[in-house]
This record gives structure tokens, sequence and C-alpha cells, in this order.
């Protein structure tokens, strides 16, 4: 689910959840992220966001440090200065497929040094995206089972942010997952919860759609099934482009169904709204005209809403669609196309 198909004199108040990721941040595939194998390393010079309001951290090794480096390399400062839009921001490390163990220790720990919290997009149900674009993830429950708890071993007592599988619940709401494995799904979100909740610096997140879906008057019961009550809230938007105001309004109304669970928002390419042209049934799969999105943050006006996140990686293919690579694949010319569309 690289794209996802299923929308003055004012003081500042740091939210209670940003200095809480704070404070624990200073204690000592077929994914989504990561660079192709035998690409040139990445420049050593990406900082660590220096505001208190973002708590998440920058991974200096992603495909869009590395294309940052290729063209500080060859002189060309216009397109470095457009892809550093996406480089310097902390976004999303998709986990998914065999032994995740080791990948999420060296997230975890790397975020803990520089005193931040590892975002990340676990990505590896049964029956994964419907055999669409991003199909795959575990053979059977009882692998997934077993994956979930090697990411949970990976964690350790390091802080960490999840967002949980993007588009799993979705699918069963909308009948896309065949009937016979839905129950099967239902348990398995709810014990990735409950397994990830009992590592004590983890919040998790269960993925609940996006405002162009439909009403969230539809999952508060799905999200029940799934184990919203043992999560710490669910994450609205993941690699999709509505705007920040209507996943809000979308997030804000599920909230109140669900026992006023707060939420995240992924803004990573919401900056221009929805794409409103073409096949409607293919609007979110690497949509042109787009922008990035609010920079990622903990400071998001009050309310349920815990923070502005990344979790899609700007600039990664949503799927061999409008030219594009295949999912999860670096793309750089839609990624300048993306930064050079934002204001």
């Amino acid at each position: 689910m690289y794209g996802s198909r299923a929308g003055s004199g004012v003081r500042i108040r740091v939210p209670a959840v940003a200095l809480a990721l704070l404070a624990a941040g200073c204690g000592g595939g077929d994914g989504g992220g990561g660079a192709e194998a035998g690409e040139s390393a990445a420049p050593s010079g990406l900082a660590q966001p220096t505001s208190s309001t973002s708590p998440f951290w920058v991974d200096p090794d992603t495909n869009a440090a590395r294309q940052l480096a290729a063209y500080t390399r060859a002189g060309d400062s216009e397109k470095a200065a457009l892809i550093r839009k996406i480089a310097e921001q902390p976004a999303g490390e998709w986990i998914a497929g065999e032994n995740p163990e080791g990948r999420v220790r060296g997230y975890t720990q790397a975020a803990t040094r520089a005193g931040r919290t590892a975002l990340l997009v676990l990505y590896n149900i049964p029956h994964r995206d419907c055999g669409q674009f991003s199909r795959g993830g575990a053979p059977d429950d009882d692998a997934y089972r077993d994956w979930v708890d090697q990411v949970a071993r990976g964690i350790g007592e390091r802080p960490a942010a999840i967002v949980l599988e993007p588009d799993a619940l979705l699918h069963v709401v909308d009948g896309c997952t065949p009937a016979e494995f839905r129950e099967a799904r239902y348990a398995l979100l709810k014990g990735a919860v409950d397994r990830l909740k009992r590592q004590p610096g983890t919040r998790v997140y269960v993925d609940a759609g996006n405002a162009g879906w439909r009403s969230p008057d539809a999952l508060d019961e799905p999200l029940r099934r799934a184990g919203i009550a043992g999560a710490d809230g669910f994450a609205v938007n993941v690699s999709n482009f509505q705007t920040t105001r209507a996943s809000r309004e979308f997030g804000e109304h599920l909230s109140a169904k669900v026992g006023g669970k707060h939420f995240v928002i992924d803004t990573s390419r919401n900056g221009n709204g929805p794409y409103a042209e073409g096949d409607p049934a293919e609007r979110w799969c690497n949509p042109p005209g787009r922008a990035l999105g609010e920079r990622p943050t903990a400071d998001t006006g009050g309310g349920p809403v815990d923070a502005y996140v990344w979790a899609k990686r700007p600039g990664e293919s949503d799927g061999p669609c409008k030219g594009g690579p295949p999912a999860g694949k670096w793309w750089p010319e839609y990624a300048l196309s993306l930064a050079g569309n934002t204001r």
C-alpha cells in the first residue's frame, strides 16, 4: 500500500505527546524505505530537526538523501535544493519481509542515539493489498505473529511510533479481503497491538483510512475489533492526498466514536490536496501536480491530533502507473515534482 486506494503574539504550546516522545528519545524487502543496492553513501551532513516540536528521527541514508548527495556531487544546486526539502524531513521506515528484528533494532538505536523517536510503518499482514501493486505479506497467521514478535524485540525499550498495517482494516471493511480471512485479520491486528504495547516506549496507531474513502461511521466497530482500545490511537491519510483540514475533521469524528482516541495525520504529499481527474480507481496512484504537505511535527494546535507525520516517503512510487516504477521504488522525477510544487 505505497499509495492508499481506499483522501502574531500567540504563544505556541508544545503538546504533551511531543514532550513525552522527546523525553523518551533522550534515553540511552519489500519495504517502502531504504536504498537500492550499489548506490553511493548518503551525505553525513543531514542534521536532526532542531525544533522541539519535531520528535522524529531523520534517517541520513534514505533514497532522498542519496539523491541529494548525487546532485551535490554533480554540482546541480537547483535539484539539490528541491530534494533537500524531502531528505531533511523525518519519514516512516517501512518494515516488511522476513527477519525484521535487526533492521528495527538498527533504526531505533540510531534514533535513540540522536535523542529522537523512530517512526515505523509495519506492512506485512497476510494477503496484503488484495493481490494488487503491493501484494505480499507474511505467508500465514503464525508467521505474522512471529514477525510482530521480532519487531517488538528489535524495538526493545527504545522509543518508537508505529503506524500499523496500512489498508489492512479498510480492505476488510470494503470487502477487498476475502471473507475467509477477515476474522483472522481482526485477531492479528489486535494481537499485534497487544504485543507491541508490551514495549514500554512504543506508541501504536492503527491505520484507519482517509477522508476520501468513506464516512468514519463505517470504521468505529472495525477499529474496536482490531484492538483500538489497547492502542494509542489511529492513523489517517497514510500515503494519500486528502488535505490536513479534511483529515482532521475525519479523524476528530472517528475519535469521538472510539472513546476519544488520538490520531496522527500523514501530511507527506497532501500540499495540493487530492487529484480529481482521470479514473477514480487510480487517482491515488502517482497523481501529477501534487505537493509536499506540512512538515512532521507534534505541534498540531491541540485536540486529539498527536502529530503530523510523513508515513509515506515522498518520491517513492505508488506502483507501476502513470509511468512510475514498481511500488516503493524511488522515482527521482516524481520527487522533484512534489518538491517543486511545494510553496
